[in-house]
């Protein structure tokens, strides 16, 4: 039965380190290619294939559990050099209704690393997407995953779970959003280009700004993220410009690592300040000495500001779980009856088509002796006998659905209808 056909295998930074997690992590290209393989390999027919940077985690249906096999399909498929027994790291899921719980959980941001991540949802919304390209998505993954946008919809809508800034580099996104009251077409540069410069970069772009400039110490790291994001190669600045062209930024992000300030009063006192700027520092230990804001025309924000309103964003997104796990419980529960209810399906169509020959045979030895309107007129009392009679095993079966005793009743009726030996009308 399908409710038992629901597998996964997951990769994730719970328990994983990133030396390993990039290993196996797939690009749209990469990710579509790995479901053909398990589609030819393992006759998979539905699947969803998530892969990010903090996990890789493979979805799907099938009679047979393959997640050993799926794991080692993985492990063939990758270079993993000497990294040693990489296996220790996959988690199996066997069961369906867990597969399809941690599905749903995952989607939401509840195994995030920053709890309520506004950009997992849209990375399954990918998944799906890649699926259904290359035929992967079949009428069970189609209810899931719109059940899973449901889910997500009432979150956003009854909960606090998405509010604020809960990471460091989204949290820099929306104070720049703040400050420059959303003017997309103001200037920014971004120095450092780590793994919290990049992010920042990423949700800049997502939140509609793109007058980015990089810079860094080695050009080469600059033009990477550049490339990775789909800039202009005019968007990287060299590191020996950068004071001759700071004046021209309304805001300067740093997420360098260095061990004292690297923007000082001393670099900047003799710049002409034509706009008032906006120094953002992420760095620790902290990059811009606060002294520059002695300067006219310059503001500085930390660590210090902007952890304080990840804090308080996480707070109201943890007080929010219960009403989140409640949420996705209903809509699980609503999933969970539509997929029994496919399975009584077949059982019904069943009965209807046995009722109907009975119907149609008997109704055949009397055409010469009936007229053309007194065999309308059977045709239509006999039909709404047929609707009458069906009612009550259909209403029984869909109620045995939501007890979990729908095989009982299945297995009674195949019996009390022969439906086994029954020649189906369509």
């Amino acid at each position: 039965m399908i409710q038992e056909q629901f597998k996964a295998v997951s990769l994730s930074f719970l328990n994983t380190p990133i030396t390993i997690r990039e290993l196996f992590s797939f690009d749209e290209f990469g990710v579509k290619r790995i479901l053909l393989l398990l589609k030819e390999q393992f006759d998979l027919q539905e699947a969803i294939f998530i892969s990010t940077c903090n996990r890789t985690e493979l979805y799907y249906v099938s009679e047979i559990d393959l997640n050993e096999s799926i794991i080692n399909f993985f492990i063939q498929n990758t270079d993993v050099g000497k990294q040693g027994d990489v296996k220790q790291y996959f988690v199996k899921y066997n069961q369906s209704l867990a597969s399809i719980s941690y599905l749903f959980e995952v989607s939401v941001g509840l195994h995030s690393q920053v709890v309520g991540d506004l950009q997992m949802i849209g990375q399954v919304k990918d998944a799906y997407q890649w699926s259904a390209d290359v035929n992967m998505a079949g009428a069970f993954v189609h209810r899931l995953m719109h059940t899973i946008f449901y889910a997500n919809k009432k979150i956003v809508q009854q909960t606090n779970f998405r509010d604020g800034a809960a990471s460091i580099s989204y949290a820099a996104t929306e104070l720049i959003d703040d400050i420059l009251l959303a003017d997309k077409n103001k200037n920014i540069l971004l120095v450092g280009t780590g793994e919290i410069g990049e992010d920042v970069a990423k949700n800049l772009l997502n939140f509609g700004y793109s007058n980015i400039t990089i810079c860094n110490r080695t050009i080469e790291n600059a033009q990477l993220v550049a490339q990775k994001l789909q800039f202009s190669s005019k968007s990287v600045l060299p590191i020996d410009l950068l004071w001759s062209h700071i004046a021209y930024f309304d805001v300067i992000v740093s997420a360098v690592q260095v061990s004292e300030p690297f923007f000082t009063l001393e670099k900047l006192k003799d710049i002409k300040i034509m706009s008032h700027k906006y120094f953002i520092d992420l760095s620790m230990p902290r990059s811009i000495a606060p002294s520059i804001e002695n300067l006219a025309g310059i503001d500085v924000y930390n660590l210090e500001d902007l952890t304080k309103k990840t804090n308080q964003a996480l707070e109201r997104r943890l007080a929010a779980i219960p009403q989140v796990k409640e949420i996705l419980k209903e809509t699980l529960l609503e999933f969970t009856s539509w997929v029994k209810e496919t399975e009584v399906s077949p059982t019904i169509h069943r009965i209807k088509s046995v009722l109907e020959t009975i119907r149609t045979e008997e109704i055949s030895r009397y055409n010469k002796q009936l007229s053309e309107n007194e065999l309308k007129v059977v045709e239509t009392i006999t039909k709404n006998m047929v609707q009458k009679l069906i009612k009550l095993p259909v209403v029984q079966l869909k109620a045995a659905c939501k007890r979990g005793d729908a095989d009982n009743l299945i297995e009674i009726l195949n019996e009390l209808f022969d439906l086994e030996n029954q020649k189906e009308i369509k």
